[in-house]
């Protein structure tokens, strides 16, 4: 029995360890302002060569971010506020030489654009800035929260070389 549990307790240390290097390529920030729960977030490792070849190549490339913001709770139960769902995507025309971008929030598309540099490109697919989670009237006050977001691509395997997805988390907690 007793190495059973060792051998339990050896793979979640490991699959620890493996989550938290993916977790280090995705910065959080939190911000709770006077009636909303911003959060800008931005994928640091993820426009790799192999992203840029798919999208040179005419493919239709989506960076989907699934946003939660969760209470922290007693043992273990954390109960889940809000919960948005923001992508980036680029279709890339190879006889305009042009990307053309959008942007969607839980299905509604907030923005488009058209871009040819390159760098704009990185920085549509794999950062937003003050994503609009919640109203700040649904956390308690002085208690804690975190933000946890796992991103994944399209097609699948262009994102950081694996066919997985990486989750990052946040911690704070909310003064009013």
């Amino acid at each position: 029995m007793n190495r059973r549990l060792c051998l339990w307790c050896l793979c979640a240390v490991l699959a620890g360890g493996s989550m938290l290097g993916a977790a280090e390529s995705l910065r959080i920030v939190p911000i709770a302002q006077v009636d909303d729960v911003l959060v800008s977030f931005e994928l640091a490792d993820a426009y790799t060569k192999e992203v840029r070849e798919a999208i040179s190549s005419g493919l239709r490339t989506t960076f989907t971010y699934d946003v939660e913001l969760r209470m922290v709770g007693p043992l273990w139960v954390d109960r889940t506020i809000a919960r948005v769902v923001a992508s980036a995507g680029d279709q890339y025309d190879n006889l305009a030489r042009r990307h053309n971008l959008w942007r969607m929030v839980n299905g509604h598309v907030e923005e488009t654009s058209v871009a040819e540099d390159d760098s704009v490109v990185r920085g549509w697919l794999t950062a937003f800035t003050r994503l609009q989670v919640c109203k700040t009237s649904l956390l308690d006050p002085n208690h804690d929260y975190y933000v946890r977001i796992s991103a994944r691509s399209r097609p699948q395997g262009s994102l950081l070389g694996w066919a997985g997805s990486i989750t990052g988390r946040t911690k704070f907690t909310f003064v009013p």
